[in-house]
């Protein structure tokens, strides 16, 4: 996109310095081109032949800088006085427009893969005249001999019986820009923080939860608003009455202050801060079971948050349950993560605990029928339930010791 600066002063600028009370301004005119492209396909040239003189066939319409655009291919020429003796090739103006300034390229195709193509163009090189001005709808540039047909005919232009031309449009636009009357700083949005500190104030809340004997007090409007099954819960047909205190099993109380803390402030907490252990492997276990919260409840950016999370950070003591957590909860980038870790040859060169473990872990979960084969002649574990068919669909044993190690683990 070309541009052409002006810039402006206001008259009697120069006088400025011998009034402390005179002010400068200025603007700048700003003019350039918006630029868009076309190609257009030519099928069956032979038969377009002998459509008469002036006649054309054109290209679908284009937008480029606000107006339509056409490209017409005249097999027979544009003129009588032509004599049919060459081909004309115009880009025309499709749309209502009076004076529209632009610059044109036409390419003809080299099809031999030589690109020995046929340009003429406007871009790229000084026009004495200036840019073209079409004066109104079906204004046209181009060239009544644009091509010699004997020629063409005998040429790498024309393959399978095929033209391609390919337009370049690049219409003029002038606009002028002055300095901001205003400018007003927009902050980001807080409303996070905002609901965060309502939570810690303790102002307000209308339920209670018990986790392992610790209460959380919370906001019900605000449970219902950001989680379904906590919606379902408070407000449903089959809400709790007792919303004094609604006891949650099957969690830790440091999780459910996680799933709390995501709920107002819509981020993670500080992991290390909430176990109170400077350890990965502690932070880890935190995103493991709040991603099981975050299921539970419905919460599918705290979910993608915590996979995310568990992706980032595998490791040879984790792999396992994480896997397992993965299938429970179908996170399948975050199986596949896992399944690409315990493939490492570094993790299986110290024999096959590693994998026991995973199949120990992956036998726990599976509560609906699941059973394990071992295709001794493939040397191949396959995990088949309702939900998973070959897990470990190709992870290639050594020898078949490992069934009898795997039968005294499990």
């Amino acid at each position: 996109m070309g541009k052409i600066y002006r810039e402006y002063a206001k008259p009697g600028a120069a006088a400025s310095s011998s009034s402390s009370s005179s002010q400068t301004t200025t603007s700048t005119s700003i003019t350039e081109t918006v630029n868009g492209s076309h190609q257009f396909k030519i099928t069956g040239y032979s038969l377009s032949k002998g459509l008469g003189v002036g006649k054309y066939i054109a290209s679908d319409t284009f937008m480029v800088g606000g107006y339509a655009w056409a490209i017409y291919f005249y097999p027979d020429g544009k003129s009588v006085e032509d004599n049919a003796g060459y081909v004309s090739l115009f880009i025309a103006l499709a749309s209502e427009g009076t004076d529209v300034r632009a610059l044109f390229e036409l390419t003809l195709l080299d099809q031999s893969g030589k690109e020995r193509h046929k340009v003429h163009t406007h871009f790229g090189r000084s026009l004495e005249s200036g840019p073209y001005t079409l004066k109104y709808r079906g204004s046209m540039w181009g060239y009544k001999r644009f091509f010699k047909r004997t020629l063409l005919e005998q040429s790498d232009y024309l393959k399978d019986d095929c033209l391609s031309v390919h337009c370049c449009v690049g219409v003029v636009k002038s606009h002028t820009e002055g300095p901001k009357i205003i400018s007003i700083a927009v902050p980001i949005s807080n409303i996070g923080q905002q609901f965060g500190q309502l939570l810690e104030s303790g102002k307000r809340t209308d339920v209670n939860f018990e986790v392992e004997g610790e209460v959380f007090a919370a906001h019900k409007l605000v449970l219902a608003a950001r989680s379904p099954v906590f919606r379902a819960q408070l407000f449903g047909p089959m809400k709790d009455q007792n919303t004094q205190r609604i006891k949650i099993e099957d969690m830790k109380s440091p999780v459910f202050k996680a799933l709390l803390h995501f709920i107002y402030w819509d981020s993670l907490p500080d992991m290390e801060e909430l176990t109170g252990v400077n350890s990965k492997w502690a932070s880890t276990l935190m995103s493991q079971h709040l991603l099981a919260a975050a299921d539970r409840y419905g919460l599918e950016r705290l979910r993608l948050l915590c996979e995310a999370s568990l992706c980032d950070n595998v490791a040879i003591n984790t792999v396992a349950t994480t896997l397992a957590l993965a299938e429970q909860h179908h996170c399948f980038q975050l199986k596949a993560v896992c399944l690409k870790f315990v493939a490492m040859p570094e993790n299986l060169r110290g024999g096959y605990p590693l994998i026991i473990l995973i199949l120990v872990q992956l036998i726990n979960v599976a509560s609906d029928g699941s059973f394990m084969t071992f295709h001794s002649e493939r040397k191949i574990f396959v995990f088949v339930d309702s939900r998973i068919l070959a897990v470990f669909d190709m992870i290639w044993l050594e020898n078949f010791n490992f069934w009898s190690l795997f039968q005294r683990h499990a």
